[in-house]
């Protein structure tokens, strides 16, 4: 079967999901477990957008061994010198050049005309192949691009040096037999295209990614570039799992298949989606909790007979278990531990796995049964952590329908000293801000607060999600707990933490008004 290479670029184009701001370790985790899964090639950021993505970039390069490192870069010889720079620590690093090509980015964004683009586009080519012995050259919006101009860059891109040439549908305006189309005609008319890879990148704007990406196989692309649970600017990119399970699935169809570990997926799903605060959706396919779910009456009876009446792919295939209720609070640290072998965790080292028993323990005294579910969010939050500023000690709460909320907030800075603080609110979740905001001193703005459940049942974990901005700086916030409130003040001190340590490292991103493809 033809392999089709998968180019993440969670870390990259993933990132810029409007809410998004994922710090070096949560980046490093993240490219980790894309390496567990198989990924071949992981973006892994854009260098020369600020010091702060030069730095993740670098210690991703430094930490992932076996799957290619990518830069991004555009035409331009500072960022090409910023990418080198960002991945001299990796095994098998790759520059990633763009500069636009479509009739409105021509005249509106670049004001070039074409012999100009392509004369950009060759230099900066030939100047990256100085350095750099992988180049993927893709012409931004080649999707609106003249078919006959598109032939004529990727031409001088084979021409050039690039060793990859991507197409991106960067507004995802295409319908999946157009796109197909454009990798025909480009198979079929550039001179010396059997001699590099064709790549698809395509957006979901019309909720249409998934089906351009897989046609763009059909008619001879070698790659597919796109996010872990489709996550990206506006409405995300092409998810990498649909389409690796398409072919599992279909691979009678498509003839062709990825190198992924498919029983990883679930679990790199989960990942990110804790670390982004970005919720999968129920109904998401392939990694929504309702996926393998059946409650019509109908469905079970089927599926109780012959489970492919209506499952098309098993839970097991992607790494899911049909157990729910695993552990309680009188099971051992032996247990425990077969039980993180068993659910693919087998990498932690005894004191990750110690501190992750007592955390456990914790949670079972608080819950008669502990899922899978439970187990994953708990590893997440204890595992991927945030400098911690400042802690939360206690909390407590005057609260009534006739009398106006008030809460009492505790906090140990991490010179070990104690602020305690109490202040009223509009709500019991508002008073529990004003007391944080009053003990921690830093001027802050909730700019979103979202709530939901890990787990099933009425002592189910909740997990809360908020965004601070401070300036010109917007971060994320998590906290789990099977209180709704310990959950929002625990966010909300993790998101105040983050604030302080983006500030202290002097990382801000500011990335101007740059368009990514």
């Amino acid at each position: 079967m033809r392999k089709i290479y998968v180019f993440d670029t969670t870390l990259r184009d993933g990132e810029q999901s409007p809410g998004v701001n994922l710090n070096t370790q949560e980046k490093v985790e993240i490219a980790l477990q894309l390496e567990r899964l198989g990924v071949d090639r992981i973006e892994a950021g854009f260098p020369a957008a600020s010091p702060g993505d030069l730095k993740s970039v670098s210690e991703v390069a430094e930490a992932v061994k076996n799957s290619s490192i990518i830069g991004l870069s555009r035409s331009r010889e500072q960022d090409i010198e910023a990418a080198r720079e960002a991945l001299k620590k990796a095994e098998d690093p790759c520059l990633h050049l763009f500069l636009a090509t479509s009739p409105i980015h021509r005249k509106y964004k670049l004001r070039m005309e074409k012999q100009q683009v392509l004369e950009s586009a060759e230099a900066a080519i030939r100047y990256a192949k100085k350095y750099f012995s992988k180049i993927e050259f893709s012409p931004e919006d080649a999707a609106r691009t003249e078919l006959d101009f598109l032939c004529e860059v990727t031409e001088m891109a084979v021409r050039a040096g690039a060793t990859v040439v991507n197409i991106p549908d960067t507004v995802g305006f295409m319908t999946p037999d157009e796109f197909g189309n454009i990798f025909k005609t480009l198979r079929e008319n550039v001179l010396g295209i059997e001699n590099i890879q064709l790549s698809a990148h395509c957006h979901d704007d019309l909720g249409m990614a998934t089906a351009n990406a897989l046609a763009a196989i059909r008619n001879g692309a070698d790659q597919i570039e796109g996010t872990i649970n489709g996550i990206g600017e506006r409405a995300g990119n092409t998810s990498i799992e649909e389409v690796a399970m398409a072919l599992e699935t279909r691979k009678e169809f498509y003839e062709a298949t990825t190198s992924l570990k498919l029983n990883e997926i679930y679990r790199t799903s989960r990942l990110v989606s804790k670390l982004t605060g970005m919720a999968v959706p129920g109904n998401k396919a392939i990694v929504g909790s309702n996926a393998f779910a059946h409650e019509s009456g109908i469905h079970q009876d089927g599926m109780l007979k012959e489970k492919t009446t209506y499952e098309i792919m098993s839970p097991e295939t992607i790494g899911l278990k049909e157990s729910k209720l695993v552990l309680g609070k009188l099971s051992g640290r032996h247990a425990f531990s077969e039980k993180l072998v068993d659910m693919g965790y087998d990498d932690l080292n005894e004191e990750q796995i110690k501190e992750a028993f007592k955390k456990f323990k914790n949670l079972a005294d608080k819950k008669k049964n502990v899922s899978d579910e439970d187990i994953r969010a708990m590893l997440v939050e204890k595992l991927v952590s945030t400098p911690e500023f400042f802690t939360l000690e206690r909390i407590d709460l005057s609260y009534g329908n006739q009398s106006i909320p008030k809460a009492t907030i505790r906090i140990k800075t991490k010179e070990d000293a104690i602020a305690e603080e109490t202040q009223e609110g509009n709500g019991s979740v508002d008073a529990i801000y004003n007391a944080i905001d009053k003990a921690t001193q830093e001027d802050v703005t909730l700019e979103d607060y979202a709530i939901k459940s890990v787990t099933h049942g009425k002592d189910a974990l909740g997990e809360v999600h908020v965004v601070l901005k401070q300036g010109d700086i917007a971060v994320t916030g998590r906290g789990v707990s099977t209180d709704i409130l310990d959950a929002s003040a625990r966010a909300y001190i993790d998101a105040v933490n983050r604030i302080i340590d983006k500030k202290n490292s002097d990382h801000v991103n500011k990335r101007g008004n740059i368009t990514l493809i």
